[in-house]
C-alpha cells in the first residue's frame, strides 16, 4: 500500500509542478474593481481568429465563439456543479460582448492547463470558491475582444468609421443610418481580422448584466427537460458498467475472491481484478450489462479480507485520544501576547470543549467516471473538476503523455470539494479497473459506478476535530487572552501538496480561521496537534477548515459576551475594530433580523431564541441571525435565517443568494443531524437514512441582504456554510441557557 500511495502522490506532485500563481497574490495584484488586466493567461493564440474546422465560425480566444447564425458559445473551464458557474462566466462574456442573452450558450473547457488554467492556482480546476473570482477580468476580455473584432467587420462591411457602430443583443448598428448586422453575419469576417493586443472594459455604470437579478440560469433549460448529460447519462456502444469492492476497514487488504455466484447474475459479463492505485493491493470490479446487474454481481462475491494493518479504532476511542492530545501543548500556530499570564490574572476565565465529526460530502450524484481506453490514448467523460491533477496522474498511470489523456468535461450532480481529490482517487480506479479489462481482452468503454452506500463508507471526509479552550476576561468583560488548542488531521500531510502547503508542521487549513481571529484580544495563542496515525482518509469538504473554527470561535466569542452580561452582536461589534467589511455585514445581519426587538412569543411551552454569528472565508464576508423554538419535549424547530454577504462585486445576485441559502441548507444537516461514527474502524452510517441531510420540513425560512460593493469579487460557494451552526447553537442558548459545544445537535435537547 505505501508503495503504491507512494506513486500516487508521485502523479499529483508532477501535477501539482505547474504551480506558479498563489492565491493569495493574485488577490493582492486584483483588489478593487480595477480595469487593469491580469495579462498572464491564456487568451489563446494570437493568429488565426477562426475555429477549429474552418466551419465560418469565429474564435478570437479560447472563451468564445461565435457560429455563423449567431449564437454565442462561451467555453467554460471551470465545472458546473449546482453552483451557478455557467451562468456567471457567461455573464462576464456577454457583458462585454453586449450579447442576447437568450443566444447565450455554454460549454465545458477540455482539460488543457495552458489555456484553462485556475489563475488562482496554477493549474485547471474549480476549487476555493475562485471560479468567478479568478475569471471576472479575463472572461471580460475575452467577450470585449470578440466584440472589438466584431464591429471592426462591421465597420468594413458598412464602410463607416467603428466608433460610430454600437452594439446591443447580438447586433452591431450604425447609428446614423439605423442599418444593423447580426453577429452571425459578421461571424466569417470578423474571422479574418487581427485580435487586438488591447481592449478597453466597461465601467461598472455601463453594466447591462453583471449585477443584474432575474438573468436565466444558463444550465436550467438542460436540466428542466431532461437533455444536460452527467456521467451517469453517458452511454456509449457496448459499455460494460463497473461496480468495484472496496474494503471494509480503511487499510485492509483483498485476501481471495470467489466470483462463482456473481457470474451467474443475469447481465454480469466478467469479474476483473485490479491493483489499487491509491487504497493499496488488489481490488475487484464486477462488469455488467447494466448498473443494477453490476451491483448484484459485485453483491455476490464471497471477499476475504486481510485486517492486519486496518484502522480499527472506533469513535469513542478516537475521541478519547484526541482529548488526551488537547491536554497537551501543540505546535504553536498564533503567538501574540502573554496569554498564560492573562489567564492567571482573569477575573472569569472560559474553559470549553468543542467537537465535530467526521462528514462525508454526500452530494446528489454518487462518485463515476467513463473510461475508454485505446492504444495510444485514454478518453474520460467525467464532471471533471480538478482537471490537470487527473489528466496527469492517468496519464503516469498508463505510461501516455498528458495531452493523450482527453477528458470531457460533464455537469456533476454536486460535488463539494469531493471530486476534487488530490490523489485522483474514484478517477484513478475508474482507469484503472478499464486496463484490467482491456488486460483481459475486453476493449469495452467502462463506465464506473459507485453506489449510495460505496459513496457514503468510501473515505475522504471532513475531519474528526477537537478543539479545546481557554478564555480570559477582565473584570469589564473585556477579553484579555484566547488560547485555543486544535486536534485533528491534516487534509494536506501525507499528500502531494505537503510541502507547498505545510510548513514547520502547520497545516493551515487546519487553523484558517482561528489562527487569524480577527476580534481583538491582547493575547491569542493557537497551537495544533495533527495525529499521523489515523488510517481515515480526510478531504476539503465544503469551507474546508472555516467548518469547525467557525462553530468554535463564534460559540467562544458569544460565551464571553453572555459572561460579561453583554449583548452577543455588541460585543462582537466593538471587537472588531477597524473592519469595515466584517461590521458591515454584522450590523446589516441584525439590523434585517430585528436584532433590537423582542421576538414573537410562541406557542405555550416553547422557548424561542435568537442568535448571530460572523465568519470571513475565501475571502468573502458573511454575518447570519438565527431564530429558533424548542419545545417542551427539547425538539428543536429553526425558524428563520438573517444572511448578509459581502463578496465584492455581486456578478448574479440571483446566485449569490441560491448560493448562501444553499450552503445554509447544507451546514443545517451537518448542524442537526449528519456525522459518520467507526466502530471497530467500520463506518457505520451507509446511505441517507442514517447520514441524514436536511429533509425539506426542516428548512428555515432564509432572508439574504448582499452588501453592494465596489471590491474585485470573492468566493460565494463555501462561505455561507461556516456562521451557520454557531449562530444556531448560540440561539438555542439564548432560549434555553444550554450551551451546545458538540455537533451534530441531535438529542442533546432532549429532556
Amino acid at each position: 500500500m505505501h508503495v503504491l500511495k507512494q506513486q500516487a502522490q508521485s502523479r499529483a506532485a508532477a501535477a501539482l509542478s505547474t504551480v506558479n500563481v498563489s492565491r493569495r497574490g493574485f488577490m493582492k495584484g486584483s483588489a478593487g474593481l480595477a480595469l487593469g488586466l491580469y495579462m498572464a493567461p491564456l487568451l489563446g493564440s494570437k493568429g488565426s481568429a477562426r475555429a477549429d474546422g474552418d466551419n465560418g465560425e469565429f474564435a478570437p480566444n479560447a472563451f468564445v465563439r461565435v457560429t455563423p447564425d449567431g449564437e454565442v458559445v462561451v467555453i467554460a473551464k471551470h465545472i458546473e456543479m449546482g453552483q451557478g458557474t455557467y451562468t456567471g462566466l457567461a455573464t462576464l462574456v456577454a457583458e462585454e460582448l453586449d450579447a442576447d442573452w437568450q443566444r447565450v450558450r455554454v460549454e465545458g473547457a477540455p482539460a488543457d492547463t495552458q489555456r484553462y488554467q485556475n489563475l488562482m492556482f496554477g493549474i485547471q480546476g474549480t476549487g476555493g470558491s475562485t471560479s468567478i473570482a479568478n475569471s471576472f477580468e479575463q472572461m471580460r476580455k475575452a467577450g470585449a475582444t470578440a466584440r472589438a473584432m466584431l464591429v471592426a467587420a462591421a465597420a468594413e462591411r458598412l464602410d463607416v468609421p467603428a466608433d460610430s457602430l454600437s452594439v446591443s443583443h447580438s447586433k452591431v448598428v450604425h447609428e446614423g443610418s439605423g442599418r444593423e448586422l447580426d453577429f452571425g453575419e459578421l461571424a466569417e469576417a470578423a474571422a479574418d481580422l487581427p485580435v487586438p493586443d488591447e481592449v478597453t472594459l466597461k465601467s461598472p455604470e455601463q453594466f447591462t448584466l453583471i449585477g443584474k437579478q432575474h438573468l436565466m440560469r444558463q444550465d436550467s433549460p438542460a436540466k428542466t427537460d431532461g437533455s444536460a448529460r452527467f456521467t451517469q447519462d453517458i452511454q456509449l456502444d457496448g459499455m460494460l458498467i463497473a461496480v468495484p469492492a472496496h474494503p471494509p476497514r480503511f487499510g485492509s487488504r483483498l485476501a481471495s475472491v470467489d466470483d462463482a455466484e456473481a457470474l451467474k447474475v443475469p447481465g454480469v459479463v466478467a469479474s476483473v481484478r485490479f491493483p489499487s492505485p491509491t487504497r493499496g493491493g488488489d481490488l475487484v470490479a464486477v462488469l455488467a450489462s447494466n448498473t443494477w446487474a453490476a451491483i448484484q454481481g459485485r453483491d455476490a462475491l464471497t471477499l476475504e479480507w486481510d485486517d492486519s494493518d486496518a484502522f480499527t479504532m472506533g469513535s469513542e476511542a478516537l475521541e478519547a485520544d484526541y482529548r488526551e492530545r488537547a491536554g497537551k501543548p501543540g505546535e504553536t500556530v498564533t503567538d501574540r501576547g502573554d496569554a498564560a499570564s492573562a489567564l492567571e490574572a482573569a477575573d472569569q476565565v472560559i474553559e470549553a470543549d468543542y467537537v465535530v465529526p467526521y462528514l462525508a460530502h454526500a452530494a446528489m450524484e454518487p462518485l463515476n467516471c467513463v473510461v475508454e481506453l485505446g492504444d495510444d490514448r485514454c478518453t474520460i467523460h467525467n464532471g471533471e473538476q480538478w482537471q490537470t491533477m487527473d489528466q496527469q496522474q492517468v496519464a503516469q498511470l498508463l505510461g501516455l503523455s498528458p495531452e493523450k489523456v482527453i477528458i470531457h468535461q460533464l455537469y456533476a450532480g454536486g460535488s463539494f470539494g469531493r471530486r476534487a481529490n488530490p490523489i485522483s482517487d474514484y478517477v484513478l480506479e475508474a482507469v484503472a479497473i478499464a486496463k484490467a479489462a482491456r488486460d483481459q481482452g475486453n476493449d469495452a468503454p467502462v463506465k464506473m459506478a459507485w453506489t449510495r452506500e460505496d459513496d457514503t463508507r468510501g473515505g475522504h471526509y471532513r475531519p474528526f476535530n477537537y478543539h479545546r479552550a481557554r478564555l480570559a476576561l477582565d473584570a469589564d468583560g473585556n477579553l484579555t487572552a484566547w488560547h485555543q488548542r486544535l486536534v485533528g488531521q491534516s487534509i494536506m500531510t501525507g499528500t502531494p501538496m505537503e510541502s507547498m502547503m505545510v510548513k514547520d508542521g502547520i497545516d493551515p487549513t487546519s487553523v484558517e480561521g482561528a489562527a487569524d481571529l480577527a476580534y481583538a484580544v491582547p493575547a491569542l495563542n493557537v497551537e495544533l496537534h495533527t495525529p499521523k496515525d489515523i488510517g481515515v482518509p480526510v478531504q476539503w469538504w465544503r469551507s474546508v477548515g472555516h467548518t469547525h473554527t467557525a462553530f468554535s470561535t463564534e460559540s467562544l466569542i458569544d460565551e464571553a459576551a453572555v459572561a460579561a452580561g453583554q449583548d452577543p452582536y455588541q460585543y462582537r461589534r466593538e471587537r472588531l475594530g477597524e473592519n469595515p467589511r466584517w461590521r458591515g455585514v454584522l450590523d446589516l445581519a441584525a439590523e434585517k433580523a430585528g436584532w433590537s426587538t423582542p421576538l414573537e412569543s410562541s406557542a405555550e411551552g416553547v422557548k424561542r431564541g435568537r442568535g448571530i454569528a460572523v465568519h470571513q472565508s475565501f475571502s468573502s464576508y458573511v454575518a447570519q441571525v438565527a431564530e429558533v423554538s424548542v419545545d417542551g419535549d427539547g425538539k428543536l424547530k429553526v425558524d428563520r435565517v438573517v444572511c448578509a454577504v459581502d463578496c465584492g462585486v455581486a456578478v448574479n445576485p440571483d446566485m449569490i443568494r441560491a448560493q448562501m441559502e444553499g450552503g445554509i441548507g447544507f451546514a443545517l444537516a451537518a448542524a442537526l443531524h449528519s456525522e459518520l461514527t467507526l466502530e471497530d474502524g467500520q463506518v457505520k452510517q451507509s446511505n441517507f437514512h442514517d447520514f441524514q441531510v436536511l429533509r425539506l420540513n426542516e428548512m428555515p425560512e432564509i432572508e439574504v441582504h448582499i452588501v453592494p460593493s465596489a471590491e474585485a469579487p470573492t468566493g460565494v460557494g463555501e462561505p455561507g456554510v461556516p456562521p451557520l451552526a454557531p449562530a444556531v447553537t448560540n440561539a438555542i442558548h439564548a432560549a434555553t441557557g444550554q450551551r451546545i459545544r458538540r455537533l451534530p445537535i441531535g438529542n442533546q435537547l432532549k429532556a
